[in-house]
């Protein structure tokens, strides 16, 4: 039976820097675990000429991971997996595969690596449904972390991502997708619902320095709108909204406005760095005539 084949493999720009500063803090090389879920997507096409004109695609989203702080987690030496060791998942987050951190060394997998990933699909009881479908997959995600194999004065690292194709038993390397803002933003928040339910406040009931506390917070947002140019936080509910593609636009746009006022800010910094250096420097020359001039005394 021929293996599904991943078009996509998407992330959310947060959990892909806490993954990279997992590796940074550790002392040595890591591995962990990547959860998330696979959903079938179907796109309409335009072209007349196929009778079906209806695609789909199957994206992987990692939602969370779980870094062991070390190599060797959960198999041994020769890429036999532990299952007792590897972690339990619910219904929504899958276990999708796992990554591995390593330093100074080429940004390609090893035999170990890929030993760990063949067993990891192997086992029946991790395998998981597809969203939208009724096909389902084994783990079979690998992401690579490594870092270059010369030292830099700028601390790098590089990634790649990888399917598993267990019916050939290959790599496959796939297109890591980094979500931060945008139209892709929507797709990975639309179904979003809280762990945890927020306590109810008694909001009648406030004393005075709570109704204090909420003057200053009430000032302190004034000032933020003036310095986004009456951009109220209620503005970014239209994110996830059907308007979200033209909401985008107005938002880069303070954001450059943003950076035109930072770098005003910072030539006014410089200017004024140049007058202190100056200042200090007609100051130092005039002790130096006092001190010569008290000697000649």
């Amino acid at each position: 039976m021929a293996c599904l084949q991943l078009q996509k493999i998407a992330i959310s720009g947060p959990t892909l820097a806490s993954m990279i500063q997992r590796l940074s803090s550790s002392p040595g090389d890591v591995d962990g675990f990547i959860f998330g879920h696979v959903t079938q997507i179907t796109t309409l096409s335009d072209d007349t000429s196929s009778s079906d004109n209806s695609a789909s695609q199957l994206t992987a989203t990692i939602t969370s991971f779980l870094c062991s702080g070390s190599p060797l987690s959960f198999y041994d030496a020769l890429g036999r997996v532990n299952s007792p060791k590897v972690p339990s998942f619910n219904q929504q987050n899958h276990l999708l595969g796992w990554f591995s951190g390593r330093r100074q060394s080429a940004i390609r997998p090893s035999m170990r690596e890929f030993s760990v990933t063949n067993s990891l699909s192997k086992i029946p009881q991790f395998k998981f449904s597809i969203k939208n479908s009724s096909e389902t997959l084994s783990p079979c995600v690998f992401i690579l972390f490594t870092t270059p194999l010369t030292d830099q004065l700028i601390h790098t690292h590089q990634y790649r991502a990888y399917q598993f194709n267990t019916s050939n038993k290959s790599f496959h390397a796939k297109s890591l997708d980094v979500v931060n803002i945008g139209p892709a933003f929507r797709g990975h928040y639309d179904n979003f619902a809280p762990n945890c339910a927020l306590p109810l406040m008694n909001c009648s009931a406030m004393d005075e320095e709570s109704m204090y506390a909420n003057k200053e917070k009430v000032s302190d947002q004034k000032q933020l709108d003036l310095c986004a140019e009456g951009f109220q936080i209620e503005r970014l509910r239209r994110l996830m909204g059907p308007e979200a593609t033209n909401y985008t636009e107005a938002l880069e746009d303070l954001y450059e406005k943003m950076l035109a006022k930072a770098e005003s800010l910072t030539r006014l910094v410089e200017s004024s760095s140049a007058k202190v250096f100056e200042l200090e420097n007609n100051n130092r020359k005039l002790r130096y005539k006092v001190s010569r001039s008290a000697g000649s005394e």
